[in-house]
């Protein structure tokens, strides 16, 4: 067996490139003051997906490492609990207008998403994979699957949507005059999923606690009104 065959063949070649391609990543943000255009996770995918087209690997190859990343995502996820409880106090004092908040930008998500897509004259089967692009891949996948979509596809519409949010959610709040990190964390969550929450995640304990909250009632309210505002928007 060649060296090439063995590297393309091995469980480590994924998990390695990874974590490799997020130091690499990593030290970028932090050369550049953690610039919004140096985001971490499209510097860390640019990597990876150059590595893989020059070493010649296709995506279960290097899913044979990198699966025990994804693993991981759920204990994470978990995790967020902790930077919430700390900020307690905040959530009792706002928790109506957030919940409120998060409702608006799942029910905005899909729409705008789906009259994008009507817009620009998108198959039907695209237009239904793009409609929960808000939300987390695995809930994501699963609702586009269950309208009617392609779930491969929905997964790349999230991504794509995380790294611009996760890019342009501070900009934004900031030129709107806003400087709570609690409006600038539900809006990241709301929009841009967990791509978005890591980002402020490195801004601000605070805005990363209620990005994640966010992250998690809008892949829930967008699994149970999806389906509902596709049906009518279709109509």
């Amino acid at each position: 067996m060649s060296v090439l065959a063995w590297v393309q063949g091995s469980p480590l070649t994924g998990l390695l490139l990874t974590l490799a391609a997020y130091r690499a990543a990593l030290a970028l943000s932090r050369r550049y003051h953690g610039h919004p255009l140096a985001n971490t996770v499209l510097i860390g995918a640019v990597m990876v997906i150059a590595v893989l087209l020059l070493l010649g690997m296709d995506f279960q190859q290097y899913m044979k490492g990198a699966s025990f990343i994804q693993f991981l995502l759920g204990p994470v996820t978990v995790a967020l609990a902790i930077p919430l409880y700390n900020n307690l106090g905040r959530l009792r004092k706002s928790g109506f207008a957030i919940l409120l908040a998060i409702v608006a930008g799942s029910v905005a998500g899909v729409v705008t998403a789906v009259c994008s897509g009507l817009l620009f004259d998108m198959p039907r089967s695209m237009l239904l994979s793009l409609a929960p692009r808000s939300v987390t891949t695995p809930i994501a996948m699963g609702v586009a699957e269950v309208l009617g979509g392609i779930p491969a596809l929905s997964a790349t519409f999230v991504i794509v949507t995380g790294i611009i949010g996760a890019i342009f959610a501070k900009p934004l709040v900031r030129l709107m005059g806003m400087h709570d990190d609690v409006v600038l964390g539900v809006a990241t969550g709301v929009a841009a999923h967990g791509i978005g929450t890591a980002r402020v995640f490195q801004l601000s304990e605070t805005a990363g606690a209620f990005a994640g909250l966010a992250m998690g009632l809008t892949g829930l309210f967008t699994a149970i009104l999806a389906p509902i505002l596709v049906h009518y928007l279709l109509l």
